[in-house]
């Protein structure tokens, strides 16, 4: 009974974005996570872990005519999808991932453990505070989990799904994304995989730190709530590839296609781009990053070929570039403000002459101010 409990309202509807249905054959367990927006604007992370049971199909049951002796055909086999959430206010998808898959063993193997004892021991578990040193949990089945805090909470943890991103839709399709974003426009990603269309969503938001996000933001759209896509307000928003066809009929959406790497931006949509030379300074510094061979490419004697970076820190190379990318950008911010005491108390005014170069980011002026 939901309306009874804690959790955010209509989660089973993201447990299956597509609809509960049957399957003819037993398909693999597959997880993704969904992150629901309660009214408080708290967001709630809902790791989910689907798995499919064999069922007995009733409607399979028929008799058999025409015989002497009366039988029944053989009940059809089908299989249930059943999923194992986990919701929590902290974002370590992998941690969750560990601690349902753990669950799943223990109830699909009938290993002797109680799953009681398993989520109570989930449940009690302490969580350090952030930029606390690593601790060491156990659920109760010989496993040993491993969690660590962010150094600061605001801080974005992405993995390797800001580097995933830029493989997916490449330098330029990302910097338009990143433009559409900063300038209140609708992005929407859809693929074929529900973990990479979290994936995109959360790369894209952290690119923006230390800005914060503050329109609807659903990473898993189900297929029940697919009038969301008409909303007046900008969002970020993913949807499974296979409403390719209803998601192409908007006019006001910018839309990315992880699978095939590419974005379509409507013809009345004038994208900004970010302003010269920072722009091209961005473009070189993630194309050393993301291609350092490219340099070297036209040498007759290159010199050795370099190892690429692991994925979690060619992640955080990437995010750097931003980081300093908006350093760059508000670095002369103060010069714009013009100071008027005509009042009892001095007024700030942002200055008329230099409007035009930071109009794109007047939005986010007093979260810069703040952080500064």
């Amino acid at each position: 009974d939901w309306e009874d409990t804690p959790f955010p309202q209509g989660i089973e509807l993201f447990c299956q974005p597509g609809g509960w249905q049957l399957s003819k054959e037993r398909k693999q367990p597959t997880f993704f996570v969904v992150v629901l927006t309660d009214i408080d604007s708290e967001r709630h992370y809902c790791s989910c872990l689907t798995f499919y049971e064999a069922e007995i199909n009733l409607q399979g049951t028929k008799e058999i005519e025409g015989e002497e002796e009366s039988g029944l055909i053989q009940p059809a086999e089908v299989f249930a999808p059943k999923s194992l959430v986990l919701v929590s206010r902290l974002d370590y998808p992998e941690i969750f991932r560990a601690c349902l898959g753990l669950i799943y063993t223990v109830y699909v193997d009938s290993l002797n453990v109680s799953l009681e004892t398993l989520i109570a021991n989930l449940c009690s578990c302490l969580v350090p505070a952030s930029g606390g040193s690593q601790k060491l949990f156990s659920l109760g089945a010989g496993d040993r989990q491993l969690i660590q805090t962010p150094l600061h909470d605001s801080l974005p943890v992405t993995g390797t799904s800001v580097a995933l991103l830029f493989q997916q839709l490449g330098i330029q399709n990302v910097l338009s994304l990143f433009c559409a974003v900063l300038t209140e426009n609708k992005v929407l990603f859809h693929s074929a995989s529900f973990q990479r269309l979290s994936d995109a969503c959360r790369a894209l938001e952290s690119l923006m730190f230390p800005l914060k996000y503050s329109y609807p933001y659903i990473p898993i759209l189900p297929a029940q709530l697919l009038e969301v896509l008409s909303s007046p307000t900008p969002f970020i928003i993913g949807v499974h590839s296979v409403f390719r066809n209803d998601i192409h009929e908007l006019l006001d959406v910018i839309i990315a296609d992880l699978d095939g790497g590419t974005i379509k931006i409507p013809e009345c949509i004038h994208l900004s781009q970010l302003p010269e030379p920072l722009l091209h300074q961005t473009q070189m510094a993630l194309s050393l990053v993301l291609h350092p061979d490219l340099e070297t490419a036209d040498y007759a004697f290159p010199p050795p070929r370099t190892a690429l970076s692991h994925s979690k820190m060619l992640d955080k190379e990437v995010r750097a570039i931003f980081l300093r990318l908006f350093a760059q950008l508000f670095q002369g911010y103060r010069s714009c403000l013009q100071l008027i005491r005509i009042h009892a108390e001095p007024v700030i005014h942002f200055h008329k002459v230099q409007e035009e170069q930071f109009c794109v980011f007047m939005v986010f002026f007093c979260a810069i101010e703040i952080l500064c």
